[in-house]
């Protein structure tokens, strides 16, 4: 494995520092405190092509690709969190689903707004009885002529409520074999007459992040809106969703960065007995300590990414990357906090934010008990 970037990595990397550091960050109190989406900031990463980045131009996209959207993710979570979290449910879940498993007129139609960041898109599979277990739906898709008849309610639904959201997969039991129930995917405009935005989640934190229910009562949806396999639409999920894990790997990298760098900048600029708190080796040792699980989370999620640019298994890797990540991310932030002292959980220091949203992203993609298992699995086959 080649551990240097190459150049379009460190521009794409670059474009995207400068842009957290100048557009988001400055904002990023105020989007957690009214819980606004950053429409404006939105438009200005579609601008910069952020939304796609791994796709083809035939389709939208620079034609970049994994690595090199994972870097961007990171620096994005930079800045705010949220906005990382965006880009990990508009491309490496929507984007690369329609992108791999679309029809030609799919593509066309869906993806190529989607990847020009023009619209942005959402993914309906959790549900009241079913969050870890994702199996267990209850959402049903009929067939009925030219038609498909959804029934059922989803349940934080991420990005639905914005209002530049355009569609969202929806996971649907379409018939049974004798495995059990058959899972398909359906392409569903949020513009459709019947469509129904349910109640938006009043969430602890990560406010500016637009998360709804969704409810589908007889709502028809015309048979080319199928995506993929109609037999294998859950396996089509536990695909892209490993490039989700990904993601949420990059995007806690991203938050423990910046509790790094506001921790070590204030630790320089903080006196006490005489001198800068940076000065005590307990301080030292906490940032040394931060600075190693953030590098070895870093270097897990760009080894997860290589692999996945070069077609090679990386469930294994990927895996371990969200779990590693997004646990050094709770820790670190802890920390950032500790030696930020009473300071740390005042809401004008940014580390207050940090802490407050590390805990979801050990939820999210697959909570870590979950991605354990998988683990467990893997290591029972070997």
């Amino acid at each position: 494995m080649d551990l240097d970037l190459t150049d379009e990595h460190k521009m794409i990397r670059d474009m995207a520092r400068d842009f957290s550091d100048e557009v988001i960050a400055p904002r990023a109190e105020d989007m957690e405190r009214t819980g606004e989406p950053p429409y404006d900031i939105i438009a200005q990463m579609a601008e910069l092509g952020m939304m796609g980045i791994p796709f083809s131009e035939e389709y939208g996209g620079s034609g970049g690709d994994w690595v090199g959207t994972h870097v961007c993710i990171e620096e994005i979570s930079r800045g705010d969190l949220t906005l990382g979290a965006l880009l990990d449910v508009t491309t490496s879940v929507v984007g690369q689903e329609m992108d791999v498993f679309g029809t030609e007129e799919q593509k066309k139609k869906w993806l190529v707004p989607i990847a020009r960041g023009k619209e942005i898109g959402a993914f309906a599979l959790t549900e009241p009885d079913s969050g870890s277990d994702a199996g267990a739906l209850r959402t049903k898709a009929v067939p009925e002529g030219d038609e498909w008849i959804l029934n059922g309610t989803k349940q934080f639904v991420t990005n639905i409520g914005l209002n530049n959201a355009s569609v969202v997969l929806v996971a649907a039991i379409s018939g049974k074999n004798e495995k059990g129930n058959i899972i398909s995917t359906f392409i569903v405009p949020k513009s459709a007459p019947g469509f129904q935005l349910g109640k938006k989640y009043e969430k602890m934190t990560w406010r500016a992040s637009a998360t709804h229910e969704v409810i589908l009562e007889d709502f028809r949806l015309p048979k080319k809106n199928l995506l993929g396999d109609p037999n294998r639409g859950f396996a089509q999920h536990l695909a892209v969703l490993e490039t989700g894990r990904i993601s949420i790997a990059a995007v806690s990298v991203g938050v423990a960065q910046a509790c790094l760098d506001q921790s070590l900048r204030y630790a320089q600029e903080r006196t006490q007995f005489g001198k800068p708190i940076f000065d005590f080796q307990t301080i030292q040792f906490k940032l040394a300590d931060m600075a190693i699980s953030i590098e070895l989370a870093r270097n897990q999620y760009l080894k997860a990414a290589w692999l996945k640019d070069r077609k090679r298994k990386h469930t294994f890797e990927a895996t371990i990357a969200k779990v590693f990540a997004s646990e050094m991310l709770e820790k670190v932030a802890s920390d950032a906090v500790q030696i930020h002292g009473g300071y740390g959980y005042m809401v004008e220091y940014p580390v207050s934010r940090y802490y407050q949203g590390a805990k979801l992203l050990q939820i999210v993609e697959g909570t870590s008990e979950v991605q354990r298992m998988i683990l467990g699995r893997m290591l029972s086959a070997r």
